[in-house]
């Protein structure tokens, strides 16, 4: 069974290496989420570390998974803090280890950081995903509408170019 929790930043900072060995294993294994393959450790840890600097504002959210006590994903919301804005978050690094794909992990971190969303009173939701990566089957699933495509937007881990998918979902469409 998957336990979703969200972090403090006290909680954070206690499991940096976890989060770091999940993170260095979704570069590794593909995913287009910052990175390029190789991640050294020191990187992954000072990305971590900014997450937990990030957390102790009001403005950012990390849900992690959790199955048999282990750290199986990891998801985070990222609220925008201007007042025009404040109907809106965008949903960021979504990773599962490539032991627990497939298994439903992914879509009860997003149904997880959605229940955030809207406990923030955050109706639209952006993302943004490698155009043809899996993630993007799952957002369309979760009911995320495809706003555009951008050719040569990002790097893969192997360093190539490939276009990204901006899709959104507005919460206020939706029964709560």
């Amino acid at each position: 069974m998957t336990d979703i929790q969200r972090l403090t930043s006290d909680d954070a900072i206690q499991i940096i290496p976890k989060l770091a060995k999940l993170l260095q294993d979704a570069v590794t294994n593909g995913a287009s989420i910052g990175f390029l393959h190789p991640l050294p450790s020191e990187e992954a840890v000072q990305y971590w570390q900014e997450v937990v600097t990030a957390l102790k504002g009001s403005y950012r959210i990390l849900l992690i998974a959790k199955s048999d006590d282990v750290i199986v994903g990891t998801v985070q919301l990222d609220m925008a803090s201007r007042p025009n804005g404040s109907h809106r978050a965008e949903v960021a690094k979504l990773m599962v280890h490539t032991s627990h794909r497939g298994q439903g992990v992914g879509q009860a971190l997003m149904k997880a950081i959605e229940a955030e969303a809207k406990q923030a009173e955050r109706t639209t939701l952006i993302l943004d995903t490698r155009e043809g990566d899996p993630s993007e089957r799952l957002y369309s699933k979760l009911g995320y509408t495809r706003a555009g495509t951008i050719p040569e937007y990002a790097r893969s881990t192997d360093g190539s170019l490939h276009s990204t998918v901006f899709m959104y979902k507005l919460l206020n469409k939706e029964k709560i």
